[in-house]
């Protein structure tokens, strides 16, 4: 006599994936095949700057809640430019279970493609647990700008658990790859003087470029609690502190205007 395997329980929360596909139009333009999203993931096109196509994410409902995976998929071909964006920040709220949230974003650039990742910050509320996974697959002549912003609670409360990593690759070779945890159930220390001390928002500035393979920019402390880190590979990055979301948007975007060419 033979058992059937067992069941899986039927997943829980949303599943949701957007998609976007940018390609050189012919005409030095962008044009976009694919602007496709599901559930919360709603995609608006915008006016680009220059030869970028400009794409918006608008969330459709309350996103991520626990047991939510949110997926963003954006492929840039050769010699497209492509500037994504959100159209508010997004907040990590508890689900009824108690499950992790996951938000993913994938990002893959072909030869000369240019993309522009600057989402609004993300908000860890109280009681949730989020996962963030950003991958990065760059060829050789590709540049790239990204930002990412989390700020540790609303107003006058504690934070949720966050989990974020960013892997980035060049040419198939790591460039990047790291990874924080804060709030309640995070390494001891997350919150110390070795980690925020105290500090409720922390962000990073990325830039790739090609161009600092013969200039390459050096390290230096952009104030208190900012420093730029060159990699080991055309790119820089920028990580910073602050107190909250306001004074955080301020540093990144010094670090955007005096890194991004």
């Amino acid at each position: 006599m033979t058992t059937a395997p067992p069941v899986p329980p039927p997943a829980t929360g949303v599943r949701a994936t957007a998609r976007i596909h940018a390609v050189a139009d012919g005409r030095g333009g962008t044009a976009l095949p694919l602007l496709a999203g599901e559930g919360p993931l709603a995609l608006r096109r915008t006016r680009g700057r220059e030869a970028e196509a400009g794409v918006v994410l608008v969330g459709a409902m309350s996103a991520p809640l626990g047991g939510d995976h949110l997926t963003v998929r954006a492929t840039a071909g050769p010699g497209a430019r492509l500037a994504l964006a959100s159209a508010a920040a997004t907040l990590a709220l508890p689900g009824r279970a108690g499950e992790p949230a996951r938000y993913d974003v994938e990002l893959d650039l072909e030869e000369g493609a240019s993309v522009r990742w600057l989402p609004e910050q993300l908000v860890s509320v109280r009681g949730s647990d989020l996962r963030v996974r950003t991958r990065v697959r760059l060829a050789p002549t590709a540049r790239l700008l990204l930002r990412e912003e989390q700020v540790l609670g609303r107003h006058g409360e504690p934070p949720g658990l966050l989990r974020s990593r960013l892997t980035v690759t060049r040419g198939g070779r790591p460039l990047l790859d790291q990874e924080l945890a804060c709030g309640p159930g995070a390494p001891g220390g997350w919150d110390g003087p070795a980690g925020l001390a105290g500090h409720r928002a922390v962000g990073q500035l990325l830039v790739v470029d090609p161009a600092f393979a013969q200039d390459p920019p050096p390290a230096a402390v952009l104030g208190e609690c900012a420093v730029a880190t060159p990699l080991a590979g055309p790119a820089v990055l920028v990580t910073a502190l602050a107190g909250d979301a306001l004074r955080l948007r301020e540093v990144l975007d010094a670090a955007c205007r005096a890194y991004h060419r």
